[in-house]
């Protein structure tokens, strides 16, 4: 499983993030996602850690404790949602381009 740490600076580093959850166990991976057209950090993360137990007490002691200025939120990660396709599009459908319809076969 992993960890969600929201509400963070935006100055943070994985090295930040490792060295504050390792007090509570072995630290197994630090993702901190970018933004595309920005390259500044989106201000969550994720931690992965050696076991659930691990994992728990991180959580039961950073959830809300304030670090760099904020008040972090830190639970279970939930797992991502698949991306239904879809979406955007937009504009006329079913019209040729001289405005009528097209007829389907």
């Amino acid at each position: 499983m992993s960890i969600y740490v929201g509400n963070l600076s935006y100055e943070v580093t994985r090295e930040d993030l490792t060295e504050i959850f390792a007090e509570y166990g072995s630290v197994k991976r630090v993702q901190l996602p970018v933004d595309r057209e920005t390259g500044r950090m989106r201000g969550f993360g994720f931690v992965e850690m050696s076991s659930d137990a691990e994992e728990d007490a991180a959580i039961e002691a950073l959830d809300g404790a304030e670090w760099m200025g904020r008040d972090m939120r830190v639970n279970k990660a939930k797992p991502r949602e698949e991306s239904r396709g879809g979406g955007g599009g937009g504009g006329r459908s079913g019209g040729d381009r001289r405005g009528g319809f097209s007829q389907r076969y």
